[in-house]
């Protein structure tokens, strides 16, 4: 169970902060629920139940965590889905997953897309986009809290890491 004040990573809503833990009574039995607040969202606030053990909530990685995934970028692991229906059903799912390790596969299928593209003179569908963006939201926040630096500087501080 998480803390008052505690930082959590929530699915797709990325880092929380547990502002409260809060007794409700429903049908005559109390039943607690966590008061999030997402670190990059201050107009959202998320309740959710305590005991409900099919969220994907789980703590922040430690420094060390944060730094020995960074170095899983530069492995450039990829996922090898070639039906675009299957992939992108996959890609999200691991993105609501919340696993740092496979999303950073996503990102890296993704960004081999993207250069292959460019090569071509394309640009990546729009699907792909959002897919990417959704993936390094949810990554970069958590290394950028974790690390303590800005969101705005977690690129530059991966390039500069692997």
């Amino acid at each position: 169970m998480f803390k008052v004040n505690d930082y959590i990573v929530y699915g797709v809503n990325g880092v929380c902060k547990v502002e409260d833990i809060e007794k409700v009574s429903i049908r005559k039995e109390q039943h607690e629920y966590y008061i999030l607040s997402p670190v990059y969202n201050s107009k959202m606030t998320i309740k959710i139940p305590v005991e409900n053990k099919a969220l994907s909530l789980r703590k922040l990685m430690t420094k060390t965590e944060v730094e020995d995934l960074i170095e899983l970028f530069a492995k450039n692991e990829t996922l090898e889905i070639e039906d675009t229906r299957k992939k992108i059903q996959e890609y999200k799912a691991i993105i609501k997953s919340g696993v740092a390790e496979e999303v950073i596969k996503v990102i890296n299928s993704i960004r081999l897309e993207e250069n292959e593209k460019a090569s071509l003179g394309k640009k990546l569908n729009k699907t792909d986009e959002d897919i990417m963006i959704s993936a390094k939201k949810q990554l970069y926040e958590e290394i950028a809290i974790v690390l303590d630096i800005n969101l705005d500087e977690v690129g530059e501080y991966i390039k500069n890491n692997i």
